[in-house]
């Protein structure tokens, strides 16, 4: 009788269920690994949108912080700085206000005078479970905020 040569359909089967498991094992750590790194760009734009903020409310004193997310950046590419559009962060941010799986948005607040003496900023995961865990939120104290619910945070949510 010859002997063949190759696997049998058991070992075929054994490889494939062992494949299967480390892929079980493998894929939610990976996904975890995803919604961090979507967290972490969440809070490196809410950095840049605090330190924006700040540079505009310099730039233009007649007009404090600015009022929304389109008024720091501007269509790329931003080549004219003007208070509509101060080409202070870039056109994903300002333009789209979606960035790394969360929706960002920015409101300067005047207190009734004519000057915007502060403004909020919040970035909510687009897909809750999915692109991120936690919210955030920030304002002219520059202090970055969560609510581990996802939900919108606020002032009085705890502080990173």
């Amino acid at each position: 009788m010859k002997k063949q040569k190759g696997f049998s359909l058991i070992e075929l089967l054994i490889v494939v269920a062992i494949i299967l498991i480390i892929a079980a094992i493998a894929i939610p750590n990976l996904l975890r690994s995803r919604m961090a790194a979507n967290e972490a760009s969440a809070v490196g734009s809410l950095r840049t949108i605090n330190t924006s903020e700040v540079t505009y409310s310099t730039t233009y004193p007649n007009i404090g912080f600015a009022a929304n997310l389109t008024a720091l950046g501007g269509a790329a590419p931003c080549t004219t700085a003007t208070a509509a559009a101060a080409c202070l962060i870039d056109d994903v941010l300002s333009v789209t206000q979606v960035k790394s799986g969360y929706k960002f948005t920015a409101l300067g607040a005047n207190g009734g005078g004519p000057i915007n003496v502060t403004y909020t900023a919040t970035a909510v995961p687009s897909v809750l479970g999915q692109s991120g865990q936690r919210a955030f939120f920030t304002d002219q104290s520059g202090v970055i905020r969560y609510d581990a619910t996802g939900a919108a945070a606020n002032a009085s949510s705890p502080a990173l």
